[in-house]
């Protein structure tokens, strides 16, 4: 009885250990697509599909899905060959040394080719079951943000503003795959991922730069010339993304609106003005936190004032 207790616990720990390398394995390649990153774009790309219906007077839930399936396999595409190319980067930061490819759990040609082939599906999917306007905006933002932000990054501060450009499309992926064109409404709607991205990654970088700086990133600049860098790109896109927010809204409705708006608009700039004069961890963070409350706030009024509207 004792000989078969053994083999059967020594079974059922091979078992467990098979279990555990599968839910591994999966985690490691569900990591790949930077699910945080990707539940962002998929929010913006549904303000965009769901605004474009409303213009339009009709909403379709087979397009919305199909809109957002195809955008969330390109950038699932897209984040995961990011980390194939900075797999070596990566693993000297310590925010980003357990990544999978950086930690080595993955072979860099499975990342290679797991990433190739949901950017290729997601391209493909939304040019048969969306429209072709909706694919080459997706495809577009792929290459800019893989081959020439990506590459910036080791360069120029300037890697920032090239980055906001492929950053601020998943609105225009979801207006377009609703009406199959684009429009001012829809610029505005670029206008404001464009400016929200400079303040939330100015968080970020400051909160990481000693990371950054270990693996060589500059996306700050090195010396005095830091921290003026990281006031303009703070302030200035915030004060523009309050005067574009409010744009947004027709003087026909109601004075309500604008004054929630402002009052978003306020909060937001005053964690910006935080964040620049104390320039701590603390006040990255809260200047983080902000940023990520503020625009899910601000789409979900754009969405309730186009209801009113209607």
């Amino acid at each position: 009885m004792s000989h078969r207790s053994a083999l059967s616990e020594l079974s059922s720990t091979a078992m467990q250990q098979r279990h555990f390398g599968r839910s591994t394995l999966l985690a490691d390649y569900w990591a790949l697509t930077k699910p945080e990153v990707n539940f962002l774009i998929l929010i913006t790309t549904f303000v965009g599909f769901y605004l474009a219906s409303a213009r339009d007077g009709q909403f379709s839930f087979a397009g919305l899905f199909n809109t957002l399936l195809g955008t969330l396999l390109v950038a699932s595409g897209t984040g995961t060959l990011n980390q194939y190319l900075e797999r070596k980067f990566d693993a000297q930061m310590r925010r980003t040394a357990r990544r999978p490819a950086a930690a080595g759990r993955l072979k860099p040609s499975a990342v290679l080719a797991f990433g190739t082939a949901l950017a290729a599906l997601g391209s493909i999917y939304l040019a048969i079951a969306v429209n072709l306007l909706a694919s080459v905006l997706a495809t577009l933002t792929l290459l800019i943000y893989l081959f020439v932000y990506t590459p910036l990054k080791r360069k120029t501060p300037l890697c920032v503003l090239v980055g906001a450009f492929p950053g601020a499309v998943p609105p225009l992926i979801g207006w377009a795959a609703a009406s199959g064109r684009l429009n001012i409404e829809a610029g505005i709607l670029y206008a404001v991922l464009f400016l929200w991205q400079f303040p939330h990654f100015m968080a970020i970088a400051w909160m990481y730069r000693e990371d950054y700086d270990r693996a060589g990133y500059l996306v700050l600049p090195k010396g005095n010339a830091r921290v003026p860098f990281v006031i303009v790109q703070t302030l200035l896109p915030l004060l523009a993304l309050v005067a574009i927010s409010i744009m947004q809204f027709p003087t026909r409705h109601a004075a309500t609106f604008y004054c929630a708006v402002a009052l978003l608009g306020i909060g937001f700039t005053y964690y910006g003005w935080e964040f620049v004069f104390r320039r701590s961890r603390v006040a990255a963070r809260r200047l983080l936190t902000a940023s990520i409350v503020y625009l899910p706030l601000l789409y979900g009024l754009s969405a309730t004032l186009c209801n009113r509207a209607g």
